[in-house]
């Protein structure tokens, strides 16, 4: 009787381990589970736990070495007491902010976002426009609008993939920013250097925890374009940009949107995503797709906003229409 007692014990102990790690590993994968379902992307925020973000001193990255004139021997030395950062969010429909913008030091503006019909909203001046590699030809082919309507001497900055815009690459599109610098003398043309561009990858990493390239992003032209007003600008007005909190969440669910259901915060009214398109794509589904999108490349809006509002003491920033 003793061994099969023994026996009978050894099995309900072998039982009793089993059960655990079963059930460790259950647990285990829901929380990895509610996790996903919790974190915004690259939230400081994990399940209700602060993550440790390291930062950066964003006034260390200001110079010259940065920037490559596109013709000539110019260089990237703006500096401002007082900037406008113009979003081309809609949300500047209606603001009559236009006078305001204009009175700033200097007023910088993103991709191929217009003035002229708007300048009650978004004023008429430019210093700085901040251009990615897929909007340069829109640019190119309308430069009365985005290039001759401007005070001064402004400076428009390029940035996208060495490969497609890289002074070495010499392809369709640098050849392109080549031809419309030579033909606009009054104007300063700079693409950003591919050491740069691991910098902003690398900035993006220690503000967020998370890795540009492995987790399938994409950094925006708003995050290119603050961090380029923290270099130049003692103090930045953003109009138009949305707290990280106005569109609300995602949920696993039926009726899906890019493989989540969409919750809206109660408020977040539809609105187009560009000022200049009103029948383009609702601002707040392009920033829950972008935020959620596991397949192919993303924007973080969401979570580049959270960035920007870690950023505001530290670098002077308020935000306007709306304010937050």
């Amino acid at each position: 009787m003793a061994p099969r007692l023994i026996e009978k014990g050894q099995q309900s102990h072998k039982m009793v381990i089993f059960g655990a790690i079963f059930l460790l590993t259950t647990l285990l994968i829901l929380y990895s589970s509610n996790s996903s379902n919790d974190i915004i992307y690259g939230s400081i925020h994990v399940a209700g736990r602060p993550r440790t973000v390291k930062t950066t001193d964003l006034k260390k990255w200001a110079g010259k070495e940065g920037y490559v004139p596109v013709y000539g021997n110019k260089s990237m030395l703006l500096h401002c007491r007082s900037c406008a950062l113009v979003t081309s969010s809609s949300h500047v429909l209606g603001a009559r902010a236009g006078r305001d913008i204009d009175a700033s030091d200097c007023v910088i503006r993103m991709n191929d976002a217009p003035t002229l019909g708007f300048q009650a909203d978004v004023g008429q001046r430019t210093t700085l426009r901040v251009v990615a590699h897929s909007s340069v030809f829109r640019v190119a082919r309308r430069p009365a609008e985005f290039l001759n309507r401007t005070a001064g001497e402004p400076v428009v900055v390029f940035w996208g993939p060495p490969t497609k815009i890289g002074k070495d690459a010499k392809g369709t599109l640098y050849r392109l920013i080549q031809r419309v610098s030579m033909s606009h003398g009054n104007l300063s043309f700079f693409t950003i250097t591919p050491s740069k561009m691991r910098k902003f990858d690398n900035l993006f990493q220690k503000e967020t925890g998370r890795d540009r390239a492995k987790s399938q992003s994409w950094l925006s032209t708003g995050w290119f374009t603050m961090v380029l007003a923290i270099e130049m600008c003692d103090n930045i007005k953003v109009y138009g940009m949305v707290p990280p909190s106005h569109c609300g969440h995602l949920t696993e669910g039926t009726g899906r949107l890019g493989g989540w259901t969409q919750r809206k915060k109660i408020g977040a009214k539809k609105m187009p995503y560009h000022y200049y398109k009103p029948r383009g794509p609702d601002e707040c589904v392009t920033y829950l797709t972008n935020e959620r999108g596991r397949r192919g490349n993303h924007h973080r809006f969401i979570t580049e906003k959270q960035v920007f509002g870690r950023w505001a003491k530290q670098y002077n920033i308020t935000f306007t229409h709306p304010k937050w």
